[in-house]
């Protein structure tokens, strides 16, 4: 199992989108999250379709956060061209975690 860490502290069990189909399906589905989902490769997401509102943190090559937004049902992104993956989990958990831009996560574990 991998691990969303921040400052040495476990955040919350962590998913990997490793591929374009979990990438592609991400949170679809699911009527919410316990934990997070790491979408490398990802500069934009959207929530068409899904059930609930999630925060996103958009992260640079070294997994530090450029920005964080919460979105609600059916919205989409616009594209961070600095960013090179996503974070996703559900809405509020980012501010309760106390992550916001210059945050750097890292991924621990499988």
């Amino acid at each position: 199992m991998a691990w969303l860490v921040h400052d040495n502290k476990v955040l919350a069990s962590l998913e990997i989108a490793d591929t374009a189909v979990r990438r592609g399906r991400g949170l679809l589905g699911r009527d919410g999250i316990e934990g997070a989902i790491w979408l490398p490769g990802t500069r934009s997401v959207h929530t068409i379709g899904m059930r609930f509102a999630i925060d996103v943190a958009f992260c640079d090559g070294d997994l530090t956060v450029v920005r964080v937004v919460t979105l609600r049902p059916n919205r989409v992104t616009r594209p961070m061209l600095r960013c090179r993956s996503a974070v996703e989990t559900s809405a509020g958990m980012f501010a309760r975690w106390g992550i916001g831009p210059g945050a750097a996560l890292e991924m621990r574990g499988d």
